[in-house]
């Protein structure tokens, strides 16, 4: 339903329909790009290092 209302407002030209070259939007893409760092700012040493041993066992595990 909220898909179908946002093709009627591009179309309609309401608003703009911002996408990148793959068809991707542009502003998840910013979003995305800076996530990480984020995440990665707000944590401890402690926090990220279980996280990466969790990753690299879940790796290894396969």
């Amino acid at each position: 339903m909220g898909n179908a209302v946002i093709i009627a407002k591009i179309a309609a030209g309401e608003i703009e329909d911002i996408t990148t070259e793959d068809g991707k939007n542009a502003a998840a893409v910013a979003l995305g790009r800076m996530g990480g760092k984020a995440r990665a700012e707000g944590m401890t040493a402690k926090k990220r290092k279980e996280i990466a041993r969790k990753a690299a066992k879940a790796r290894w595990d396969r």
